[in-house]
């Protein structure tokens, strides 16, 4: 039997919901992807829907991925991007950045769903320089075959490569598949481990059934395989395991303790650096 994460539902706040399926007690990493993280569908009305004012991140690098909707995204690097679906948005934390996330009211889109990803930096990365990458649908690469799109987003898989920088060995895709499409089954290396998280609609590996809000989690060595069992869309992210214990504490992620403890003392005391445009900051949690 294939075993799988099954996601919990968390309040961010105003009632805005998400489904946060890692970490998990049964597994805390998949690859070297630490936090998974599926929010929406959300109805847009007012463009308010979400609003993540400034807080600070470390030690990681954050994925953010869109089915529907716009979010503006700002940071102390003075970016401001919005975000659009099959658009991805890319920041790595190093030793600290600072951004917020807003919904934006857009006509053509009636509800805000996405996924937003972070990957452990290695251990001799955790300190770089901070940085920012966004990538439009036109420079994700696809593979489509009958029934079947896979678009890469980050690293290498199936002879793609995708232009966002990364600092480890992964690889992180959206894929849209319908009941017609053939079985796939994608064999991994010996180094690699992979998750398939179901957004939408229902699929079937190994025998088992899995629905929305599911990850199923396939070993290193292994195959990934699975077949639609209605129109789905999919999320498959993976790579090497940390060989490191990562401590997580609130947007913070280290090797060190003491690292995150320091962190906790910049922010509290306001010693992050500042997002342009932005007077609202999330205090430090109790």
């Amino acid at each position: 039997m294939t075993s799988s994460l099954k996601g919990h539902s968390k309040d961010l706040g105003d009632n805005f919901i998400i489904r946060r399926v890692l970490p998990a007690m049964e597994k805390r990493s998949v690859g070297p992807f630490v936090f998974f993280d599926h929010f929406g569908p959300v109805p847009v009305v007012t463009g308010e829907e979400l609003v993540v004012r400034a807080h600070p991140h470390i030690g990681l690098a954050t994925i953010t991925f869109l089915y529907d909707g716009v979010i503006t995204h700002r940071d102390s690097l003075k970016v401001e991007m919005d975000i659009r679906p099959h658009e991805t948005n890319w920041m790595v934390a190093g030793s600290g950045i600072v951004h917020s996330e807003r919904s934006k009211f857009d006509a053509k889109y009636e509800v805000m769903e996405g996924i937003q990803t972070w990957i452990a930096l290695p251990k001799d990365k955790e300190e770089m320089d901070p940085s920012f990458e966004h990538f439009s649908e036109l420079e994700i690469p696809v593979l489509k075959k009958d029934g079947l799109v896979f678009r890469l987003l980050g690293g290498n898989f199936l002879g793609l490569h995708s232009p966002a920088t990364v600092h480890s060995p992964l690889f992180y895709a959206d894929i849209e598949m319908k009941p017609e499409a053939d079985t796939v089954n994608w064999v991994l290396s010996d180094k690699e481990e992979a998750g398939l998280y179901i957004s939408r609609g229902s699929i079937e590996s190994n025998g088992e059934s899995y629905a929305v809000g599911s990850m199923v989690l396939f070993e290193n060595g292994t195959t990934v395989s699975f077949k639609a069992k209605q129109n789905s869309r999919l999320m498959l992210l993976g790579g090497e395991p940390l060989t490191e214990k990562r401590y997580l504490y609130w947007n913070f992620v280290s090797t060190s303790q003491d690292v995150i403890e320091r962190a906790k003392e910049r922010w509290a005391k306001d010693e992050f650096p500042k997002v342009p445009n932005e007077t609202d900051r999330i205090p430090l949690p109790n």
